[in-house]
């Protein structure tokens, strides 16, 4: 159990990195309704800056066109899915991949919808691709907006999955060239990589050398964090161990780490994928242990890098072919259909903290609003695969500092029942494709537990006294109140009602009810509130 007074001043902002970016399957599904749909939920509820996806040049995108020895660009495709996405207030984290096939060196692909992985067959068509892309990006949406879009060359290409041969020779080539055509168009514009997998920081000392010797331009770096073992398939899925959550922290400080005296010191970093599992079919995407475990990530890692985009937003995403099941293990913090799923529920609520960052720890974070509003995220501490059984219970008990005599306090949690569609799903027998009814079921399981009570602040401060159940994520939010009068109202006097939180002023009686026969005495008990106006579970 960890028992922290909270300072009542703050250590300093909470960075927005968090939710800088978040990934998402292939662009071409922008198009589908389900996909729409749950970005506008997500955006709604969580309000991710900017979106990053494969196969832009994939195609699929069908931007590259070729047609009786002659070459068109169409941007029919790319239009929509870039005027959505801004509709949604979302903006564009350009990845330029894969390779069109009329343009590929190979016949080399990836996925079950097949993203050419070859370099280019001829260097000059593609960088007049590249030219004709950003130029077209510039002309329908404005040179200063577009400059806010972070340009990635290429996707793992130290991954043979991903690049012919792992060739980092071919690789920098591609990205000298499509560099020096960005910066032709517009020095302003923002163009970066190696967007390299984990296990690969050996490609950051030749990156850095080539791109300062030759003068290349960058001006962002980027990688990628998982923290699962080597896939175990089984039909339709797979399972994997897991380093501990630390491990992908680790991770995102070793760009910095290995730049460090390079020219490249000093750059924005992103983090442009992570996850637990690098599987699109690894069930542990779908629970609330992949809450917990994620949480002290998402709450610790602002600090860390300029963003770390989680992968993905929802589970409309095809790489292993079409999903057989509603879950399956997708990366997605939505399922199809918009099922929230706990680790959607992590980034909900911290869209929901503080702008002011009062404390931090390895099982919570505190924030503060300028208004007095106290928020407080904390989770059940887990271990990965090492780590051993996580404990029915973990208790995190915070003195918070709350303005004025009374306050307000309100908490979500979501754990191995609470929130969890997941769970209902399995005791409702695992449909793989559930009807209207069964739908509506799942989506009411899946909100978050909500319990709320008053407070009398003592010396400037409220106790909570938070009872997390087994891989809980919980959010608190306490708000002073000032309590207005209601002459002539007596609460004491409805039937059933046996506590003074709404008695109002009677002539002759003192505010609030103080004098009045009863007046101040504690109400019912209430479920998840202890003693002394703590909130525990």
């Amino acid at each position: 159990m960890s028992h922290v007074v909270v300072p009542a001043e703050p250590l300093g902002r909470l960075s927005e990195s968090w939710r800088h970016c978040v990934g998402t399957g292939r662009l071409n599904l922008a198009l589908r309704a389900d996909y729409q749909e749950s970005l506008a939920l997500v955006q709604r509820d969580i309000g991710f800056r900017y979106v990053r996806g494969h196969g832009l040049l994939s195609d699929d995108m069908g931007v590259h066109r070729v047609s009786g020895g002659e070459t068109r660009y169409s941007f029919t495709y790319l239009d929509q899915v870039f005027d959505r996405f801004l509709e949604l207030g979302i903006r564009p984290f350009v990845e330029l991949g894969f390779m069109p096939t009329a343009l590929a060196s190979g016949e080399d692909t990836v996925f079950w919808w097949k993203g050419n992985i070859t370099p280019p067959r001829d260097q000059a068509e593609w960088t007049a691709l590249v030219r004709a892309v950003v130029a077209h990006l510039i002309d329908r949406y404005g040179l200063d907006e577009v400059r806010a879009w972070p340009i990635e060359v290429w996707n793992e290409p130290n991954l043979t999955h991903f690049w012919k041969d792992a060739d980092q020779r071919a690789y920098f080539r591609l990205y000298e060239t499509t560099a020096r055509a960005i910066k032709d168009l517009d020095a302003g514009l923002q163009v970066g990589g190696p967007a390299i997998s984990p296990g690969s920081d050996e490609w950051w000392a030749p990156f850095a050398e080539f791109v300062t010797s030759r003068d290349v331009p960058v001006d962002f770096v980027s990688r990628h964090a998982y923290t699962s073992g080597p896939a175990q398939h089984v039909p339709f899925g797979t399972y994997q161990e897991l380093l501990p959550p630390r491990a992908l922290l680790e991770q995102f400080e070793a760009p910095r780490r290995h730049l460090a005296g390079t020219a490249l010191a000093g750059l924005p970093v992103h983090i442009t994928e992570f996850n637990t599992s690098y599987r699109p079919d690894n069930p542990i995407h779908d629970t609330a242990y992949n809450a917990a475990y994620l949480a002290p990530v998402v709450a610790g890692g602002t600090e860390l890098v300029d963003s770390y985009s989680y992968w993905t937003f929802c589970d409309v995403f095809e790489e292993e072919n079409v999903p057989t099941s509603l879950f399956h293990g997708g990366f997605g913090l939505l399922t199809h259909r918009q099922l929230p799923k706990p680790t959607y529920h992590l980034y909900a609520f911290m869209a929901r903290m503080g702008a002011h960052v009062l404390a931090r720890g390895e099982d919570h974070l505190v924030c503060r609003d300028d208004d007095g509003r106290v928020t407080a995220l904390a989770w059940q501490p887990v271990g990965g695969s090492e780590g051993g059984a996580a404990p029915e219970r973990h208790t995190v008990r915070l003195s918070v500092p709350v303005r004025g005599e009374r306050a307000f306090s309100r908490r979500e949690r979501v754990n191995e029942h609470d929130g969890n569609a997941f769970a209902a799903w399995r005791e409702l027998g695992r449909p793989r494709s559930p009807g209207a009814r069964e739908l509506a079921v799942l989506r009411d399981c899946a909100r978050p537990a909500v319990e709320h009570r008053a407070h009398a602040v003592e010396g400037g401060r409220v106790l909570l006294d938070l009872a997390l159940r087994r891989h809980e994520v919980t959010f608190v939010e306490v708000l002073p109140v000032r309590p207005e009068e209601h002459p002539g109202l007596d609460d004491r006097r409805l039937l059933g009602g046996s506590d003074d939180r709404l008695v109002g002023d009677l002539p002759g009686a003192g505010s609030s009810g103080v004098g009045l026969p009863g007046a101040g005495l504690p109400g019912p008990a209430l479920p998840g509130v202890g003693p002394s106006g703590s909130v525990s579970s």
